[in-house]
C-alpha cells in the first residue's frame, strides 16, 4: 500500500491524529494516576510509563527534524519527572509534525535522509518509509502501555482504529 498526502482517498496524517488522539487518552488514563505509578520502573519499553510515552513523542521529533533539516531538539528523558512536561513536549511536537505533512507531497516520500549510525555506518531511508516507522513506532509502545495497565488491573485505552473518528478536527487547536 502506497501511503501518500494527497487531497481525496487516504492521506497519511490521519494516522498521525489518530496516534495522537490515542495519545491524548493514554494522557487522560495517566491524570486519574498517582504520580509515582507513572514514573514506577517496570520491565519492558522505556522502564516507565512516563517514560515510554515521553520516548514515543521524542522519537516523532527527532525524525520530523531530521526530515526538515533542521535542529533536533535534545531532552534528557531522565530529566522528565510530571505528566504536564511530556503532555506540553507532545503538543510542541505535534506543531511540528502537522506543519511538516501539510506540505507533504509526492516528492517528499522518495526524498532520502542518510543518518551516520552509533558504529559510524551511514545508512540511508526514504522519507516515506521514515513517516511508516514514525506511526507504527507509536503503535508498538502504545501495546506495551496496554500490557502494563492490564498488569496494574486497569483496562487499557482502547485503540481500535475501526471505532475511532480520527479526522483533523479534532487538532485544530495544535
Amino acid at each position: 500500500m502506497k501511503l501518500e498526502l494527497k487531497q481525496g482517498g487516504f492521506k497519511v496524517i490521519e494516522l498521525f491524529y489518530y496516534n495522537w488522539q490515542v495519545r491524548e487518552d493514554w494522557f487522560k488514563w495517566c491524570e486519574k494516576r498517582f504520580a509515582e505509578e507513572l514514573v514506577k520502573e517496570r520491565a519492558g519499553g522505556m522502564g516507565s510509563i512516563l517514560k515510554t510515552l515521553f520516548h514515543v513523542i521524542d522519537c516523532e521529533q527527532i525524525w520530523i527534524n531530521q526530515m526538515k533539516r533542521t535542529s533536533v531538539t535534545q531532552i534528557d528523558i531522565n530529566s522528565i519527572s510530571t505528566l504536564q512536561e511530556v503532555i506540553e513536549y507532545s503538543n510542541f511536537t505535534k506543531k511540528q509534525t502537522e506543519q511538516f505533512m501539510r506540505e507533504w507531497n509526492s516528492n517528499t516520500e522518495k526524498k532520502i535522509l542518510e543518518i551516520k549510525r552509533r558504529n559510524g555506518h551511514l545508512s540511508s531511508f526514504s522519507y516515506g518509509k521514515i513517516v511508516k516507522h514514525i506511526i507504527t513506532h507509536e503503535v508498538h509502545h502504545i501495546g506495551q502501555l496496554s500490557v502494563w495497565s492490564r498488569q496494574l488491573g486497569e483496562k487499557p485505552v482502547s485503540s481500535d482504529l475501526i471505532y475511532r473518528e480520527f479526522l483533523s478536527q479534532s487538532f485544530e487547536t495544535i
